[in-house]
């Protein structure tokens, strides 16, 4: 399996039109202890290890944001989920690069 995201953005692209109250679909694929020390407001919370049985609570024509720690396994979520026909864009970085809040 070839390592290839389809579209990525930054963090402060997703906090600037989130701030600007664009509405955005985001999942965030960490692990649930670093779900609860901090997420950003709105997003879904769905571990990349649950991710392939958990496909029918995302919507594949929606644009989906795919967030984690660094950007490596919403890489790798993004991976499976456009071959699964979604679209969706990794938030390179991932929180480590985040400084808008948290919730």
């Amino acid at each position: 399996m070839a390592f290839k995201i389809p579209k990525t953005t930054t963090p402060q692209e997703v906090a600037a039109r989130l701030n600007s109250g664009e509405k955005l679909n985001m999942l965030d694929v960490r692990e649930p202890e670093e779900w609860a020390a901090g997420h950003v407001a709105g997003s879904k919370h769905i571990p990349l290890g649950q991710l392939s049985e958990r496909l029918h609570e995302l919507d594949p024509s929606q644009e989906t944001i795919v967030i984690c720690r660094s950007g490596n396994r919403s890489g790798l979520a993004c991976e499976l989920l456009s071959e699964k026909g979604f679209n969706v864009v990794n938030m390179t970085g991932g929180l480590n690069a985040w400084t808008d809040k948290l919730v």
